[in-house]
């Protein structure tokens, strides 16, 4: 997934208009498996993987390797046992070469590789630095200060320095030398005449690593590139880097890598980074070292333990079984698609499913993404899944005994304290009991609930047939019903109307007209009427839509241009400042939804026509976060130029690993910034979704950081990813897989 990926596209007849499609073709995704450290005063130093794919870790307390880590599981480091005469040795450094082990202590360089033919005698007790050279008996030994060079168990040079002491040691086998690191030079020792030469001088270098023929040299604010060719570095030192103080540098599978105090970071071919900060990725942000692992890993070593960053070739498709399985194990409560926010730091054995403010919302999305899965692939399991979800919707209007209203949510009686105190400003918390002794049921029903049952409800009847298509318009009508009789209000169990579900003329009009809730309040419900319109052809759902349109202004209201939505001036009332405080994206999720009944419902091709322009005017607001659901719900409307190529790029880097982890970014030095604004937008570009701390379609996708909280939560992807990846796949802008 970090990688560029060649979007493959044809024009090709789809549901409604020539339309590009994106060639489900695989990608390389990248996730992680990590391994903590259980003692943490062990010290971290070199990690390698062997020819076998056997990793070690050489620490202050002998050789660890990995043991029992999965993806999502985390394993932990453990002694290495396999040979027991390596637990009485003082090893100072773990090497590699020719995909074997080699281990440096306080008199030998050896290894058990090549029969344990290798020991040699450096003589140099505190020696901590060595790299093998030409052959597997010439090494390169330092213990800082002395330099000796060996040769089959002969010293045949031995040197320093000058003024400076060694760092670290690379051989560059084309040039048939030696290049040494020090902490203010880089020089070079040539085999063919053991001399020693400066190449150049800098303080303050970190580390630095061969790549093909030039070598990077870190520092504490950048690194450079010597180019030994003309004997010079090329270019200015880089320090448009997601960090510059850097620790350590590999060249990994054709990648140049670096390591931090903040997180690990690759060089990417277009010159910029990806970057792999917290625990999404690593068990610690201090890098120490990094190499090559088995197949396309990446080991990264922290002061914490190990990350393993793993690449798999799937496609979308695989990708979003990966994603189904998830959602089916740790988030379907009742029928609903919930998030879990019970976690201990990332543990999923201590997950706990409870109602949330939003379950019928995401379970709307959730469930539409199952319904268009079923149409497109005819998958039994994907029927089920959505006749659950539709089932626990449905109690939703049964457990309040009260027409044509639906709850917030359920559950089993005793389970939720019902508080005195006010809720958001106007209610209590909203628990009640159900006529049914047995379970309770939560009111305080908001307008982006509503959204989600009409997004749902509307699906359904508009993709199914005969009991579930009847079920649904009759939801469909009685919701519709139920908000016309109450003055377009919802009234909750206590007679008074819910905090948000208010669509009343004196109400919504009652804002300045850049309140946005004057205008999404305004598209809602003339959506909603024009669904109930069409599936029940009642003539009051008509009728009261061009009232609303006509003698209230709501057609004006929804038209109204996203650019006019802003602050509130200093005479509005408090309650219009706060709801325009800064821009609502959760509004955008209820707007983008609700279009699936604004557009293709509309009244007439004049309406329709109307709606459409208004639509691709907000669209080209939200363009910015790249944002592949918006985008698709924007194709519906039959527009050519969707931006595919941003979809498939957000859904390829949307991260397999769901937990909430700590993200940091506002630190970074690669990003370009932009002044403080009413969109929350903080960055030119927006981040890859598994850089960033926002992953649901209602939050602000240009946050950079999520400080605390780390590992408590664990999100659904059949909201965030499932209905991006099966809408595309039912508007035909997704294929199936391609082999």
């Amino acid at each position: 997934m970090k990688f560029v990926v060649l979007l493959a596209t044809l024009f090709a007849e789809t549901l409604y208009a020539q339309k590009p499609v994106y060639q489900d073709i695989s990608y390389v995704q990248d996730y992680s498996v990590k391994h903590y450290l259980k003692d943490t005063t062990t010290v971290l130093s070199k990690v390698f993987a062997d020819r076998n794919g056997t990793i070690q870790i050489l620490s202050s307390k002998g050789l660890l390797q990995p043991s029992g880590g999965q993806f999502q599981y985390p394993g932990t480091l453990e002694p290495v046992r396999a040979y027991r005469p390596m637990a009485d040795k003082k090893l100072a450094s773990l090497g590699i070469h020719q995909s074997q082990f080699v281990y440096l202590d306080d008199q030998t360089v050896l290894s058990n590789a090549w029969t344990g033919k290798l020991l040699t005698r450096h003589g140099l007790p505190q020696a901590r630095i060595f790299c093998p050279g030409s052959d597997r008996f010439s090494y390169l030994v330092s213990d800082g200060n002395t330099l000796k060079l060996l040769k089959d168990s002969t010293v045949i040079w031995t040197g320093n320095l000058t003024c400076d002491r060694v760092k670290d040691i690379r051989f560059d086998a084309t040039k048939n030398q030696f290049w040494i690191l020090g902490e203010q030079s880089l020089s070079s020792l040539s085999l063919s005449g053991n001399s020693l030469k400066t190449a150049f001088r800098q303080p303050g270098l970190t580390c630095f690593e061969l790549v093909k023929n030039q070598l990077y040299l870190g520092t504490h604010d950048g690194y450079l590139v010597f180019d030994p060719t003309q004997n010079k570095t090329v270019g200015s030192i880089q320090k448009k880097l997601p960090v510059t103080d850097l620790t350590t540098i590999a060249y990994v599978h054709g990648n140049v890598w670096f390591g931090s105090n903040l997180g690990a970071f690759m060089l990417r071919p277009d010159g910029k980074f990806n970057y792999y900060y917290g625990e999404r990725w690593v068990p610690g942000n201090r890098i120490i070292h990094i190499s090559e692992g088995e197949g396309k890993t990446v080991l990264i070593l922290t002061s914490k333990g190990l990350g393993e960053v793993r690449f798999r070739e799937m496609t979308l498709h695989d990708k979003a079984l990966v994603y189904e399985k998830q959602v089916r194990q740790r988030h379907i409560r009742y029928g609903f698609n919930c998030d879990v926010s019970t976690l201990q730091h990332g543990d999923l054995s201590t997950f706990e499913m409870g109602q949330r403010d939003s379950d019928n919302l995401w379970t709307a999305m959730y469930l539409v993404s199952q319904l268009y899965r079923h149409k497109v692939t005819g998958d039994p399991e994907a029927l089920q899944n959505w006749m659950e979800s539709f089932e626990a919707m449905e109690r939703l209007f049964t457990i309040t005994s009260m027409p044509g209203y639906f709850a917030r949510g359920f559950e089993r009686k005793g389970y939720f304290k019902f508080k005195p105190e006010k809720w958001d400003g106007g209610l209590t918390n909203g628990w009640t009991h159900a006529k049914d002794t047995n379970w309770d049921w939560r009111g305080t029903t908001s307008s982006d609930q509503t959204v989600g049952q009409f997004f749902a409800l509307t699906q359904i009847a508009e993709l199914t047939e005969g009991d579930t298509r009847k079920r649904a318009i009759d939801l469909i009508d009685k919701l519709m019903t139920n908000i016309i009789r109450n003055n377009w209000y919802l009234i909750d169990f206590d007679g008074k109307p819910t905090l948000w579900a208010k669509w009343n003329p004196e109400y919504v009009n009652g804002f300045p007209t850049m309140v946005g809730d004057r205008k999404i309040n305004s598209s809602n419900i003339i959506a909603f009427l024009q669904a109930a319109y069409h599936f029940t052809k009642k003539p009051i759902y008509k009728e009261k839509a061009y009232e609303l349109m006509e003698k209230h202004g709501y057609l004006e209201n929804l038209m109204r241009p996203m650019g006019e939505i802003g602050k509130t001036p200093p005479n509005a009332s408090d309650w219009a400042k706060m709801l325009s405080k800064e821009w609502n994206h959760s509004d955008d999720e209820m707007y983008f939804l609700a279009y699936w009944c604004l557009y293709p419902y509309a009244f007439d091709k004049e309406l329709q026509a109307k709606f459409g322009a208004t639509i691709k005017e907000h669209w080209e607001f939200e363009r910015p976060e790249k944002n592949g659901l918006w985008n698709l719900c924007y194709a519906m409307t039959g527009a050519k130029n969707f931006d595919l190529a941003e979809t498939v790029w957000h859904l390829q880097e949307f991260p397999l690993d769901m937990i909430e982890w700590s993200v940091m970014n506002s630190h970074r030095k690669d990003l370009d910034f932009v002044p403080e604004n009413f969109r929350e937008q903080t960055t030119t570009s927006v981040l890859p979704p598994d850089e960033r701390p926002e992953l649901k379609h209602n939050r602000n996708l240009f946050k950079l950081d999520r400080p605390g909280h780390n590992g408590m939560s664990e999100l659904s992807a059949g909201d965030s990813f499932l209905l991006p990846y099966w809408m595309g796949r039912y508007l035909g802008v997704i294929s199936g897989p391609v082999k």
